[in-house]
């Protein structure tokens, strides 16, 4: 399905006043409008993905927040207000006396055909939580989750929408929510018991819930769970991680808590009796990490995710991106750099100044230069930990977490783990490093490196997207990392050996 875009933009142009919204009617690029902002005594401001334009040389004076108060509803608790039957939102900004002298007139936009590339697990029957940063989509993908599941899949569905987000203001839901019956919360603290009435009263099959932020939410979605009804539900964070370090959220994902391990079961475990581990069952089966508008990554399995994590390593994803044609694209995410302080943190701290300087610890040092030469690799290897790119350790020595592991987690030196001190589980870790294909390998290294920082410096110099050579699964996520230590986005297209890296602006 082609996504179309509705956004009822003349009901918000109505609501300024007549000076702003003949600015606003002359904008050839209006449909790509975010936001206006109007604060007393300052100019009125559009905003744009791209850009932000001064409306009028005139200061916001008190009439003018006073003609727009006058067009829409009334303020809520969370100072939130909107236009009967569209998704626009406009938020209050008071002074001490509770008087408002600022106001954010965002535009809501329904965009339909945005789950195609998650539909599959929608219509699972599991409960999946969605989380992301501000602006990435999050709403706009629960909306249209609702109206599938009723329309198309004939669910029973029930909205909880707090700040009238999801289905618009007024009493009558917007159409984006198709047949899906949406239940109003008086004031966001009382989105908790809003979700249980909605179960106990109305016999939902799917309970659809934006934004679970408190500790009694997130009891309530567990008991929505307990009695078999789907949730689809947005919480705050960005990613898995963000919600296991959340101790008020934790308990969507099982909960976190600390265990002390008899000797012999520490022992049969290669850890330390102080463990930490999951609770108890997830809320959520599914959790999908928004990256984009575009682009998702999943977490199929809630529960063993958070397993993985907890044992020092990082699980497999599953990353999903639509193209220009809205075709979807699938790729399963492996990694082998792992780190039990913070698994996340080895794929950002990769040292990217040249070809790979390997740390063996716990790996035999002939065999390796051995395999080496076998393979006519160039190899380097360090004496010293703080000259090198990366330390290689046996999966035995990782488990004993001697004092060398310690110290490359706490410097950030992400860590290679091979299940075993064989020629085998050597060469697949040269053939990682140094591709068998690409010749010169030293040189093709530094050179892809180098490939991916000229990329950075084109986009920071105005160029919209570079598209980088083909390069191994190591080398591309190195060429990722240097484009995320730039606050740039990148993707890897293409089927092997031709892959490839694609660096553009966020």
């Amino acid at each position: 399905m082609e996504k179309v875009i509705t956004d009822d933009l003349d009901a918000m142009l109505d609501i300024f006043p007549p000076r702003i919204k003949r600015t606003l009617v002359k904008l050839e690029d209006r449909r790509e409008l975010l936001e206006v902002v109007l604060d007393l005594g300052r100019t009125p401001e559009a905003r744009f993905v791209q850009r932000e334009l001064i409306l009028d040389s005139q200061e916001i004076t008190e009439q003018d927040i006073e003609y727009v108060t006058a067009r829409i509803s009334d303020f809520s608790g969370d100072n939130r207000s909107g236009i009967e039957r569209t998704l626009h939102r406009i938020s209050a900004i008071r002074n001490r006396k509770g008087r408002i002298v600022g106001l954010t007139c965002r535009v809501g936009r329904a965009v339909y055909g945005t789950i195609n590339i998650i539909e599959d697990l929608v219509q699972s029957g599991k409960s999946i939580l969605l989380l992301g940063r501000p602006g990435v989509g999050k709403t706009t993908m629960l909306r249209e989750t609702a109206r599938v599941l009723a329309d198309e899949f004939g669910k029973r569905v029930i909205i909880v929408d707090t700040s009238n987000e999801i289905a618009g203001d007024g009493d009558i839901p917007h159409p984006a929510i198709g047949h899906a019956r949406r239940m109003q919360v008086a004031t966001p603290d009382m989105q908790h018991a809003v979700m249980i009435e909605a179960v106990e009263n109305h016999m939902p099959e799917v309970i659809v819930i934006d934004e679970i932020g408190t500790g009694l939410e997130a009891q309530a979605a567990r008991t929505i769970a307990e009695r078999g009804v789907q949730l689809v539900a947005t919480a705050h964070g960005n990613t898995l991680e963000n919600l296991m370090m959340n101790p008020t959220l934790s308990d969507l994902i099982g909960g976190i808590q600390s265990v002390t391990l008899g000797d012999e079961e520490a022992r049969r475990r290669g850890t330390q009796k102080s463990i930490l581990e999951r609770m108890s069952a997830p809320t959520f089966h599914i959790l999908v990490e928004i990256q984009d508008w575009d682009r998702v990554a999943i977490h199929p399995d809630v529960g063993e995710a958070v397993d993985i994590i907890l044992r020092g390593q990082l699980p497999s994803t599953e990353t999903r991106w639509a193209d220009e044609n809205g075709e979807v694209h699938i790729e399963k995410v492996v990694p082998t750099v792992v780190n039990e302080r913070r698994p996340t943190v080895a794929r950002r701290a990769v040292k990217t100044d040249g070809q790979p300087r390997l740390f063996l610890f716990g790996v035999n040092r002939g065999r390796m230069e051995q395999v080496a030469d076998e393979m006519r690799v160039n190899l380097e290897l360090v004496n010293k930990l703080e000259d090198a790119t990366l330390l290689v350790t046996s999966k035995k020595y990782y488990r004993q977490k001697p004092k060398k592991v310690k110290e490359a987690e706490a410097s950030n030196v992400p860590i290679f783990v091979l299940r075993g001190n064989t020629p085998p589980q050597i060469r697949q870790l040269l053939n990682t490093l140094y591709p068998a294909e690409i010749p010169q390998k030293v040189s093709s290294f530094e050179q892809a490196l180098g490939e991916a920082r000229e990329a950075v410096e084109k986009i920071l110099g105005g160029e919209e997207t570079v598209e980088l050579s083909p390069q191994s699964a190591y080398i591309r996520r190195l060429q990722h990392l240097i484009a995320e230590r730039n606050a740039l986005s990148s993707q890897s297209t293409g089927k092997d050996p031709d892959r490839r890296v694609r660096i553009f602006r966020g």
